[in-house]
């Protein structure tokens, strides 16, 4: 058993079927035994790029969370503590919170992003 988070979007290529997210993460996250989180960092992300017209998703993901059988993660306020504690290698503030939540919570983040393997958290790459 691994307890996965899904980065942006590795999230979105699962929704959209999309080759992008490899056989061996698909498997990974399709596989029962491994419970599956969707940071609110995640959905606050996408809402704002979707806003700014920079990305199309769906409008109803927090109940896509529900239906495809991942779980929410919320932010927590020790969160955004760890978060703001990182070192600045990373500029993403969406990044930089899902990397404090998955040090936090023993998460393995599902990501194609190189820059968050600099953190020491563990990854699985979502392309293979």
């Amino acid at each position: 058993m691994q307890r996965l988070l899904l980065d942006t979007h590795a999230f979105l290529w699962w929704l959209a079927d999309d080759p992008a997210l490899g056989p061996k993460a698909r498997t990974l996250i399709a596989d029962p035994s491994n419970p599956v989180f969707v940071s609110a960092a995640t959905g606050w992300e996408i809402a704002i790029k979707k806003a700014l017209g920079k990305l199309a998703a769906p409008d109803n993901l927090d109940a896509l969370v529900e239906s495809e059988g991942f779980s929410h993660l919320p932010v927590t306020f020790f969160h955004g503590e760890q978060a703001g504690a990182l070192p600045a290698r990373h500029k993403d503030p969406f990044d930089r919170m899902l990397i404090a939540q998955a040090q936090a919570e023993g998460l393995v983040i599902i990501t194609r992003d190189e820059a968050i393997r600099g953190y020491g958290v563990r990854t699985f790459d979502a392309g293979s």
